[in-house]
């Protein structure tokens, strides 16, 4: 059986993911902001409230954590890394939306922090568990495939007009880049399922909320369907380095917004910004 590190794991797809997967007999650490981690339904192997690692046995093991706070990621992945020496596979859901720009305790724009830093940080501090499985992967669950959207190289945190889809825009690109710069054992994907009926909506607009729910009911994937794809990338990891899938499809790697030079280019930003904001101890 595998063991498997969701990040967003309380909540939408990430936490059905950890469900389904617990159920199959793996070894789920799921992490995520609330109170309470994901259950397992009948299975009886449920949630382990908010503390801790739990007894680190078949089931779903949750780590409570911020992922907007670069110091919160480091204390995950060292608990994970304390506990578990090989991880089978990485999948990358956590996201945040937000009305307003909002700062971090690291002087990060929010979205940017959690969409993308967080999954940098993670695929990165979790390399040598990855490294030590037989068949590693990591899945980044984003929006590859679109073009709308940049990094915004000379304002990444979106000091001058920030809103809620350019964030989540540019976040949704860096993400992109993540996966052309990769490098290593593990195979990378990068997922666009589609429109999901998943996601809390709770920071958006009453009318957006509204609007989006509406629409979900006649436009959009049940989660399971949007989730259902991922186990065979656990099961069976692509052959290739990278494999840019948007809802179905098979991406060629030559994109724009795949772009390796971009890649390297955000890699260095990225680095420089971490220097900056919370200098490994």
């Amino acid at each position: 059986m595998a063991v498997v590190v969701i990040s967003g794991g309380s909540d939408g797809m990430g936490r059905a993911l950890a469900v389904e997967r617990a159920e199959r007999g793996d070894t789920v650490v799921a992490i995520g902001s609330r109170a309470e981690g994901p259950g397992t339904g009948g299975s009886g192997t449920g949630g382990l409230g908010t503390g801790g690692l739990g007894t680190g046995g078949p089931g779903t093991t949750y780590i409570r954590a911020d992922l907007r706070s670069i110091a919160e990621n480091r204390r995950v992945i060292a608990e994970v890394a304390a506990r578990w020496p090989v991880v089978d596979a990485l999948i990358l859901f956590a996201n945040r939306q937000s009305r307003h720009r909002t700062v971090t305790v690291d002087g990060l724009e929010e979205t940017f922090a959690v969409y993308y830093l967080s999954r940098y940080l993670l695929g990165h501090g979790l390399a040598p568990q990855l490294e030590r499985a037989d068949r590693p992967v990591i899945v980044n669950v984003a929006g590859v495939g679109m073009t709308r959207g940049a990094v915004h190289w000379d304002d990444p945190q979106l000091t001058r007009g920030y809103s809620t889809i350019a964030a989540q825009l540019q976040a949704g690109r860096a993400n992109d880049l993540l996966g052309a710069g990769h490098s290593g054992k593990a195979r990378y994907v990068l997922y666009h399922p589609g429109f999901t009926r998943s996601g809390n909506l709770s920071r958006l607009p009453f009318l957006t909320r509204n609007l989006i729910r509406v629409l979900a009911r006649v436009a959009a994937h049940p989660v399971a369907d949007s989730i259902h794809p991922i186990h065979a990338m656990i099961d069976n990891p692509p052959a290739a380095q990278l494999t840019a899938i948007d809802r179905g499809r098979e991406l060629p790697l030559d994109l724009p917004t795949l772009d390796p030079a971009a890649a390297r280019r955000l890699a260095t930003l990225t680095e420089s910004l971490l220097q900056a904001a919370a200098p490994p101890p």
